[in-house]
């Protein structure tokens, strides 16, 4: 599973799904044979990969090949939840359950990002600091950047509370992506980061979108089906030219 438009444009992706295992509390060192693995199959051999302890910021770490922790493999930041590089041969790594991992790209300005965003980076808006990082720092354009939405939990087995649809208020169309379900909701999570790229100048036209669920799809795993023990998938990226 990966992104054909951004392969398109040099920029090597791959969905490390259910064969794969990047949960470090779960896995120990053998995400190290995981990560090898992946690169293997992608055949690439970065200079540099990267990536962060996520913990649902709209933090965005920039990644300059030098920068950062050092990790049981490549480097970390800590407390970070999206990736941006300008470097050709940095990968990126995020890591992820149920939560939408968003890829966005400008080919003008040759500029990468890895954002994991769940519900509460969601409402943070961390696809939306990303993109306004890459315009204010970089000078993108938001007609120019494409994006690749990946696979995520689908709304019928994401059930959330009543205080999960109130952190969304600040969203305008949030019943476009909640439905009520008796004291409860069912949230799609790919629709509410669909739309938060389109409010952030992201033409459609310019997206691609993996609609395969992380509950119902085999190929991945889901933090909701596998229960306390679950592990994390990956979604790479990393520009080749």
């Amino acid at each position: 599973m990966h992104s054909k438009l951004l392969e398109h444009y040099g920029v090597k992706t791959k969905i490390a799904g259910s064969d794969y295992n990047f949960r470090y509390q779960t896995a120990g060192k053998n995400v190290v044979d995981d990560m090898t693995r992946l690169l293997d199959e992608l055949q690439v051999k970065p200079e540099e990969v990267y990536t962060g302890q996520q913990l649902h910021t709209a933090t965005i770490a920039y990644a300059d090949g030098v920068n950062g922790d050092p990790f049981v493999f490549g480097r970390t930041f800590k407390e970070t939840d999206g990736l941006l590089t300008d470097k050709v041969g940095i990968g990126l790594l995020i890591k992820y359950a149920d939560c939408t991992p968003i890829i966005l790209y400008d080919p003008v300005n040759k500029l990468l990002a890895n954002v994991h965003s769940g519900w509460r980076g969601t409402t943070k808006c961390i696809s939306t600091k990303a993109i306004e990082q890459m315009i204010n720092e970089y000078g993108s354009k938001p007609e120019n950047i494409v994006a690749y939405v990946g696979p995520s939990i689908d709304q019928k087995n994401y059930e959330v509370g009543a205080e999960v649809y109130e952190e969304f208020r600040d969203f305008t169309d949030r019943d476009q992506f909640f439905t009520k379900k008796g004291e409860k909701y069912t949230l799609s999570m790919l629709d509410a980061n669909v739309d938060s790229l389109i409010k952030a100048g992201i033409k459609p036209g310019n997206m691609e979108i993996e609609r395969a669920s992380t509950f119902t799809d085999d190929r991945l795993h889901s933090a909701r089906k596998e229960g306390q023990h679950y592990q994390l998938n990956g979604l790479f990226a990393m520009m080749t030219i």
